[in-house]
């Protein structure tokens, strides 16, 4: 048994080998929307493209960010590399001179990632689409009577899970989408909320894959002196 956090969780469940549907318990499954677009095929692939579509746009943002962090700490007044309530009370001040700097650096950071946020969304957008005849094609497959999102289980067996199943469906529907949207193209509501979840669940995956590269790093021997 395994308990289920987050569902980042997921996300390296999907990279093992797939169960079986037929090993699903008593009909019911467990699969994370967010987790299954996130590995898709589509997803994976649209995201390379976008990022090498508007590279000048990320380099813009790095340095911004830079910016960012650099007025974030004139704000760090003891040093200690976070805001303390005080601090942030002291940001507020209409006469503190960073405020204004500030204000204008995220006002330019949201301008100049507001392009890849709207082909990211148009691409998910695209996938979520795909998604439910997807669940439907793995439902009919494996008798599955019930399926359930991962926050709503405590605990649950490998055999439960469902999204292995279903992201392979998902790739051979749609194994690319498109990355430019439309002038007149709007997100929907639903396709923002899932690009949020969508970006939580990567955001996860990479820090795991952090600690992971870490923690498999070699310890280097310490140094006495005689």
């Amino acid at each position: 048994m395994k308990i289920i956090r987050h569902a980042a969780a997921a996300l390296a469940v999907s990279a093992a080998v797939a169960t079986p549907v037929s090993a699903q318990v008593s009909g019911i499954g467990v699969a994370d929307p967010a987790v299954i677009v996130a590995s898709s095929q589509a997803l994976q692939t649209a995201y390379s493209q976008i990022a090498t579509t508007y590279q000048a746009q990320r380099t813009q943002l790095e340095q911004l960010q830079q910016q960012h962090t650099a007025l974030l700490r004139q704000l760090d007044s003891n040093g200690d590399g976070q805001l303390s309530e005080a601090e942030q009370a002291a940001a507020q001040q209409a006469n503190n001179p960073v405020r204004p700097q500030l204000e204008a650096n995220e006002q330019s950071i949201a301008q100049t990632q507001a392009p890849l946020n709207r082909a990211r969304v148009y691409a998910i957008e695209q996938i979520a689409q795909q998604l439910n005849p997807a669940v439907q094609q793995v439902v009919s497959q494996g008798s599955i009577q019930l399926i359930i999102a991962p926050n709503s289980v405590l605990y649950m067996a490998e055999a439960v899970s469902v999204s292995d199943e279903i992201v392979a469906a998902l790739n051979t529907r749609l194994p690319a989408v498109a990355i430019t949207p439309p002038d007149a193209w709007q997100p929907s509501q639903q396709s923002v909320s899932l690009f949020q979840d969508v970006q939580e669940v990567l955001m996860m995956a990479a820090v795991q894959q952090q600690q992971a590269q870490a923690a498999s790093q070699p310890q280097q021997p310490a140094v006495t002196g005689r």
